[in-house]
């Protein structure tokens, strides 16, 4: 027997408006909030060792990694962030081999984690990570790490996310944490596969769309032929696909994630569509020489942040400042979203989309392996395969010369000489030339902006924000320096 049940009958669900992060109260807390509680914020990246309790098969040649911390605290991330993790594919003695993976778990449940690991034939590291890491293995991580996050708070929380092949990893992350947080929300997913049966964690994402009504998914298999029935859509992402799912996309925060032609094809559909750029979130899989060394700047900053903090031995009591350091790419003078982490060609050469040959062996710094990972031979720290460009030294002779003054500073890594009068603001006449610069509090307070001086003489008048021990190793704070003579900087 049939019983039918009138949806009209049924009460409509209800919420508390927007979604709050559980730490966000933590953070405005005008009392010392409990010492369970403070360890759930997310706060500055810290250099732990996790072992892994648990490995789980997914489809399309993926597997799950869950670690917990080995000093039994929880781990505090923003849904979205990846973390720099050291791998002995070499074996114990030799130099470990360090790769950047999105955590595909939620923060809100932060006593075990998780990265979703695509196998790659020729990958150095994730081939290794499938045969050995098992339950009991002990692992060396920095994090969390990277911009690419959910708000703390958002009050009108209406999402599109656009994944495709392994880039649904992080996404992933931000769907079970709205899943378990109370609040209002509508997110829409539009999720390119290679091919029916290949989308992975499918049969969980049909489960969470079917319980909860805040959340939509659908597939697509890009320009794959497809035997049997398929009841998805067919076709790479244009914009009436887009409009067909969200007809209010330009209301709609989007966040995407995928290969560099894939996201560079939705950055131009979303313009057109008339969202705003500032609306617009991505983290690419692939990317140019500058996307590698942006990457490998954050993760060298993040392990320079944890290792003040490890020394002071101080409790942060509130959201410290130098966190926004990993906003550095995202600025108004920020480049395009080109920069972001990169595959070892798996998802790209799945979709056909003018796939970079990995040949190379090296993929940008935050490189994702498999699931949305920051992958494989193509992470943070993948310097093992840096071309000959790269290795060069450069000659400042040879740049090009902006600006007016009588002093020089020379940019190694920009390769570009701007020209500086004694006493001037070295930040500020970096920044007006186009010199990419982490910067935050610009008061010499937070470090975010710390550079490496090759050579010259600056005045420095910083508020705590470098050691002296990183003063005589030749750094110093760009924002709170003055030029007083000819400057080389590694920048």
């Amino acid at each position: 027997m049939t019983v039918e049940i009138s949806t009209s009958a049924l009460p409509f669900a209800q919420r508390i408006r927007g979604l709050e992060m559980p730490w966000n109260r933590v953070l405005q807390a005008t009392s010392g909030p409990a010492g369970a509680a403070t360890a759930l914020g997310p706060w500055h990246p810290q250099e732990f060792t996790a072992e892994c309790v648990e490995t789980v098969p997914e489809v399309g040649d993926m597997m799950t990694f869950v670690f917990r911390r080995t000093d039994g605290a929880p781990l505090a991330f923003r849904s979205g962030q990846y973390l720099n993790i050291a791998f002995p594919v070499d074996g114990p003695d030799a130099e470990p081999v360090d790769r950047s993976y999105s955590l595909s778990s939620a923060p809100t449940q932060p006593w075990t984690f998780s990265i979703t690991v695509k196998r790659e034939a020729g990958g150095r590291v994730s081939p290794w990570m499938h045969e050995n890491v098992r339950p009991g293995t002990v692992l060396e991580m920095l994090g969390p790490v990277g911009a690419f996050h959910l708000p703390d708070a958002d009050r009108r929380a209406r999402y599109l996310f656009l994944a495709a092949g392994s880039g649904i990893t992080p996404l992933m992350s931000m769907i079970r944490t709205i899943h378990t947080l109370p609040g209002s929300a509508d997110i829409v997913m539009l999720y390119h596969g290679a091919a029916p049966g290949t989308f992975a964690f499918s049969r969980e994402l049909e489960y969470l769309a079917s319980v909860d009504y805040r959340i939509v998914v659908y597939y697509s298999l890009g320009d794959r032929s497809v035997e049997g029935t398929w009841e998805g859509m067919v076709g790479r992402l244009t914009g009436s696909m887009i409009e067909e799912i969200a007809p209010d996309a330009n209301g709609r925060h989007v966040y995407a994630c995928g290969p560099e032609g894939y996201l560079n094809a939705a950055e131009e559909l979303l313009r057109e569509l008339g969202v705003d750029d500032t609306s617009v979130h991505m983290e690419f899989f692939s990317g140019t020489r500058e996307t590698k060394l942006e990457y490998k700047e954050e993760v060298a900053m993040a392990g320079e942040l944890a290792e003040e903090i490890a020394a002071s031995e101080e409790l942060l009591e509130g959201q410290p400042a130098a966190f926004d350091v990993y906003g550095m790419g995202l600025s108004t003078d920020a480049p395009s979203p080109e920069a972001v982490p990169a595959e070892d060609g798996g998802a790209e050469a799945a979709f056909d989309w003018d796939d970079p040959s990995p040949s190379t062996g090296a993929l940008p710094l935050v490189a994702v392996d498999g699931s949305g990972l920051l992958a494989e031979d193509a992470a943070p720290g993948a310097t093992d395969s840096a071309s000959a460009e790269e290795q060069a030294p450069a000659d400042p002779s040879g740049f090009e010369t902006v600006g007016e003054g009588g002093l020089t500073m020379s940019f190694m890594r920009s390769r570009l000489n701007v020209r500086i009068d004694e006493g001037e603001n070295v930040l500020e006449r970096a920044s007006a030339a186009g010199i990419r610069i982490a910067m935050n509090c610009k008061e010499g307070m937070c470090g975010s902006c710390k550079s490496v001086k090759l050579s010259g003489e600056v005045e420095m008048n910083h508020q705590g924000g470098i050691r002296a021990r990183e003063i005589d190793a030749g750094k110093f704070l760009p924002c709170c320096s003055t030029a007083q003579s000819d400057l080389v900087i590694d920048a």
